[in-house]
């Protein structure tokens, strides 16, 4: 049905004005370098830490955009590989979508989308990571008077097979079948806006058996988790607050293939205080909750308790540098055996931007665990982040960053290494994104 109503309302947009077609075409190149160090045990015969984590990475997209009334086509080619390293690096497809518009509002795109939702703290492109993050998906939705509501759709194979579904565990997004539904409303006149949020995604547990591929022989199954909750953003002049609270429930997949459910939460608040357009200062704090963790203590490490019940909150695909620290030591690297020991994380920063050209920003974090461990304090560090940028030309810019990671005891014991006592991390990005040409007819 929406895709008649986009059908009829996009045919007749078009006999009642001029044909207006607009194509642009333009190159985005990065070069990312990083230096890691501190903490990192020394064997015998290797080099320093530091001389371990230098290196650069090169990227390269490709975009092209096709518009006219109530079409939209738009496509990004992508090559990412670390300078010096040996073979072909294959080109690959980041974005390619195309979006149906109808002037009530209607919509409907399909193909490789690169998501963002509210503040992307459980959708979100992840755009430090470099190679970023994107979903197959079919989105359709409405947007006009303040309402946005969206629905997206996807299921995944990793090749096309007529007899049955394949068996999906190394694909490029974790999920077999994904549905999610977003609304957000702005209101009128007032400096507030408020989104709800649901996420239902199956993930293949058991085991592979390409001869007879049934649960009931073999294992091998869909099961499914939720995500579900709210972002409330209000902006007055000079103020922003915003918060968030999700729950996730469900069934995980675990790396011996068993599927235990799920009861986790986080919340999260964050003001920020801005006198001016030029500097402000922002304070938050971060709570996600974790497993009860019962150790067994032997040789100074930790054993591990299965749990019936997973109450370790996962971000899912969100933005999670933007919150947790750039370094990320609590969801992009994982802890000792899979453990979860959710996240307290109180940050406070300022932010200065003199001009449209340059800005700086500074970050202070307080990380402790979320649950009891055992004996052990549950502060498991300091963190200080260190940002700028500069904006050379509309098309050339400069960032870089500088991090000090000061891990105590706890995150020692929990990721059983010392790589997070005093460690450092230095990085830049430049990236120059010429538009080579804008044509219309």
């Amino acid at each position: 049905m929406m895709l008649l109503l986009l059908a009829s309302t996009t045919i007749g947009a078009q006999t009642d004005s001029a044909k207006v077609n607009r194509l642009s075409v333009g190159l985005d190149f990065m070069t990312h370098g990083e230096v890691v160090g501190g903490g990192m045990p020394k064997t015998e015969g290797t080099l320093e830490a530091e001389d371990q984590s230098r290196f650069l990475l090169g990227r390269v997209r490709i975009n092209a955009d096709y518009q006219r009334r109530g079409l939209q086509v738009h496509a990004v080619v992508q090559n990412k590989a670390v300078w010096g390293a040996s073979g072909n690096q294959a080109l690959n497809l980041y974005e390619g979508w195309a979006k149906i518009s109808a002037r009530n509002g209607l919509f409907a795109q399909l193909g490789r989308v690169a998501l963002a939702y509210d503040d992307e703290r459980i959708i979100g492109p992840n755009d430090f990571a470099v190679a970023s993050k994107t979903h197959d998906v079919a989105r359709l939705g409405y947007e006009g008077n303040g309402h946005k509501a969206h629905v997206i759709l996807a299921y995944n194979q990793n090749s096309s097979n007529v007899y049955n579904g394949t068996y999906y565990v190394d694909g490029a997004q974790p999920y077999k079948t994904m549905q999610t539904a977003w609304y957000h409303y702005d209101v009128p006149k007032f400096p507030l806006g408020a989104s709800l949020l649901f996420m239902n995604m199956g993930l293949q547990a058991g085991t592979n058996n390409t001869k007879d591929w049934n649960y009931k022989t073999n294992g091998a199954r869909t099961v499914y988790q939720q995500m579900y909750g709210a972002y409330v953003n209000y902006h007055p002049r000079g103020l922003t607050i915003e918060g968030s609270y999700y729950r996730q429930g469900g069934r995980i997949v675990n790396t011996d293939m068993t599927a235990p459910e799920i009861d986790a939460w986080m919340a999260s608040a964050k003001v920020t205080v801005a006198p001016t357009d030029k500097y402000g200062v922002t304070v938050g704090y971060d709570y996600l909750s974790g497993d009860d963790y019962v150790p067994d203590l032997y040789g100074g490490k930790f054993g591990m308790v299965r749990h019936d019940v997973i109450r370790g909150f996962s971000p899912l695909y969100g933005s999670n540098k933007k919150f947790y620290g750039i370094m990320d030591y609590f969801y992009e690297s994982a802890y000792a055996h899979g453990f979860t020991p959710g996240l307290q994380n109180v940050f406070i920063g300022p932010y200065y931007k003199p001009n449209g050209k340059f800005a700086c920003r500074a970050t202070y974090h307080y990380m402790a665990v979320a649950t009891k461990v055992s004996t052990l304090d549950r502060t498991l560090g300091h963190c200080i982040d260190l940002q700028a940028s500069y904006q050379f030309t509309k098309d050339i810019a400069l960032s870089a960053g500088y991090t000090q990671m000061m891990g105590t005891e706890t995150m020692v014991r929990l990721k059983q290494d010392d790589s997070s006592q005093q460690a450092r991390w230095g990085w830049f990005s430049l990236v120059i994104s010429p538009s080579l040409f804008t044509t219309k007819w």
